[in-house]
């Protein structure tokens, strides 16, 4: 099946509408006393102004077109449609996609969101309400923030069962356990949302999820950068939260707006897919241009504003688990709860880091040119990291002649392998000095202690080992 987020009109909407305002010109002109010649002329200049009428106009002009073009291009024979919750759409898809995987009607649903309309109307739409930032930036949860910027985007995630993505080796970046919905009811207004609104929508996903708030690590917010609605969300989280309240704040907050803007239909999309990478990496992701957080956060007893990446750092006794909200016009209100997925399936991160390593293994040096010359032909940038992975989970450091390759890309690593491949062949492997980054030993490995030299204590900082934790899942360990 397919179920997507569209909130209000598509792109051709306005321009077909507008052709067909023509009557209303031709009056205006004939009143207006010019000649018929003329008002003719000057329609159809207007006219011509528009997309013309074509067969594949309806993708551009009624939403659920888009899913059955999917469907028809894939050949999908579920059911393909969208859905309208305004801002909070991708959720709104999202909750009906659970409802096909847990009713067996479907054992996989494409869900997501969908939103490239940034015309006149929509910025007056925004303008009016009123809700775009004046200084033209989007700071959720900031002192600073004075409304919010409007962006675009395409968000699209795979669903299906656990035990079914398991069973047929799926990759798994995280599991959703609950996501509840609800609405303001008799609120105070259109664009005015209702702590106690989200609050229900929150409560009803943590029953569904089966554990409360307090083991949540990460909320990923609405966050629009609005100060009323940015407060009224921080409200709404601790009618829930706050039950739950400690000594200290212990659940981060945070909203991709701040980077990509609000993308209204798949603004709950780009925060599902933020989140689901987190718990896929173990990072705790940043909340960007925030100099002082608002006066909610600061006094919050339960959260904190993230504003840079760190590792997240994680007690064994039970999974990482983050959450999404999402909020639209109208009063509607969805909350979704993740956990990470750590079992066989587990997919791996994509590349993060601005090298990676190869390692290489062998009972003679002839066997070992063979596997680097071999490598690099079919390592792309998409598997980079992967590819470098896959190597260090076949490399035995007891062999008899080993090498390792540290290379910036596809192309680097070519270059360094031909030139490692060049040395072994030419039996000049401690002749001449290789490339910056390539070590091969031929002699056997010697039993021994390794030791590790640190600097002096004024190169010390806080987090310095940040980046090796959220880099090497081993180091993280040690943390944990």
């Amino acid at each position: 099946s397919i179920t997507l987020a569209v909130a209000s009109a598509t792109e051709m909407t306005a321009h077909m509408a507008g052709r067909l305002q023509r009557p209303a010109w031709v009056d205006a002109m004939r009143e207006a006393g010019l000649a018929e010649s003329q008002v003719q002329d000057i329609a159809r200049r207007i006219e011509d102004r528009y997309v013309d009428w074509q067969e594949a106009t309806f993708p551009g002009l009624l939403g659920n077109v888009i899913a059955g073009r999917i469907a028809n291009r894939f050949d999908l024979t579920g059911s393909n449609y969208v859905t309208d919750a305004a801002c909070a759409s991708s959720l709104s898809a999202l909750q009906i996609a659970l409802h096909e995987l847990r009713s067996g009607d479907s054992d996989t649903v494409l869900t997501g969101g969908v939103d490239a309309l940034n015309d006149i109307l929509m910025y007056m739409c925004f303008s009016k309400t009123p809700a775009l930032s004046p200084s033209g930036d989007c700071r959720p949860f900031s002192t600073r923030a004075d409304g919010t910027m409007l962006g675009e985007g395409i968000g699209m995630l795979a669903l299906r069962r656990l035990d079914d993505a398991e069973r047929d080796g799926n990759k798994i970046y995280a599991v959703i356990k609950g996501l509840g919905g609800g609405s303001d009811g008799k609120g105070t207004a259109i664009y005015s949302p209702v702590p106690e609104g989200q609050a229900r929508a929150l409560r009803r996903a943590y029953e569904q999820a089966g554990y409360d708030p307090s083991s949540v690590d990460l909320v990923e917010a609405h966050g629009t950068g609005t100060k009323a609605g940015d407060k009224a969300e921080i409200e709404g989280l601790h009618l829930v939260f706050g039950e739950y309240a400690g000594d200290e704040p212990w659940c981060a907050v945070g909203s991709v707006k701040a980077q990509i803007g609000h993308t209204k239909a798949a603004a709950g999309s780009a925060s599902l897919l933020k989140v689901t990478h987190a718990l896929n990496r173990k990072v705790l992701p940043p909340t960007i241009k925030v100099e002082e957080p608002a006066e909610a956060i600061k006094k919050s007893p339960v959260f904190y504003l993230n504003t840079e990446a760190r590792p997240w750092i994680s007690s064994t006794k039970r999974p990482r688990r983050a959450s999404v909200s999402s909020f639209g016009f109208g009063g509607s209100n969805f909350h979704v709860t993740l956990e990470e997925y750590n079992g066989p399936n587990a997919a791996k991160p994509w590349r993060a880091l601005p090298s990676e390593l190869f390692l290489f293994c062998a009972d003679t040096a002839e066997t070992l040119r063979s596997q680097i010359e071999m490598l690099p032909a079919d390592v792309q940038e998409a598997d980079f990291a992967f590819r470098a992975s896959e190597t260090h989970d076949t490399f035995d450091a007891s062999a008899p002649v080993r090498a390792a390759i540290v290379a910036q890309s596809p192309d680097d690593l070519i270059a360094k392998a031909a030139s490692v491949a060049d040395a072994l062949q030419n039996n000049e492997i401690g002749v001449r000095p290789l490339k910056m980054g390539c070590h091969v030993s031929l002699d056997p490995p010697t039993d021994g202690k390794i030791a590790f030299m640190f600097s002096g204590q004024g190169s010390q900082y806080v987090g310095m080992g940040a980046d090796l934790a959220m880099a090497f899942p081993e180091a993280r360990t040690v943390w944990d």
